[in-house]
């Protein structure tokens, strides 16, 4: 019989686990959980505020939903921004994506 299958022997009894060893593949599935997304996305976030709180008067922006505009105003939540001449429009801080470089308007 032992041609094609292996012959099962009786084995001796199991020592238990070491609670250590069991406690290793979750520990490690963290470890790579914290340095693969949690710490870049606290590091994204962190980018994110300081550049919305740096924003000043005369900057060029870009939202979240793609408009280009510059800054003429500023509030506590809430943007002016210019998008067009004479067309100003309220966005939240936050939906900032991006702060342009200078002349990037007058360039499009």
């Amino acid at each position: 019989m032992g041609l094609l299958i292996q012959d099962a022997w009786a084995q001796g009894a199991a020592a238990p686990a070491d609670p250590l060893f069991s406690m290793l593949p979750l520990v490690l599935v963290f470890v790579v959980f914290y340095f693969f997304l949690i710490r870049p996305q606290s590091k994204r976030q962190k980018e994110h505020k300081e550049m919305v709180a740096r924003l000043a008067v005369g900057d060029e922006i870009v939202t979240a939903g793609g408009v280009l505009g510059k800054v003429t105003g500023i509030g506590e939540q809430f943007l002016e921004v210019e998008i067009a001449s004479g067309v100003q429009i309220k966005v939240q801080r936050h939906t900032i994506g991006a702060v342009m470089p200078k002349g990037t308007i007058k360039s499009t």
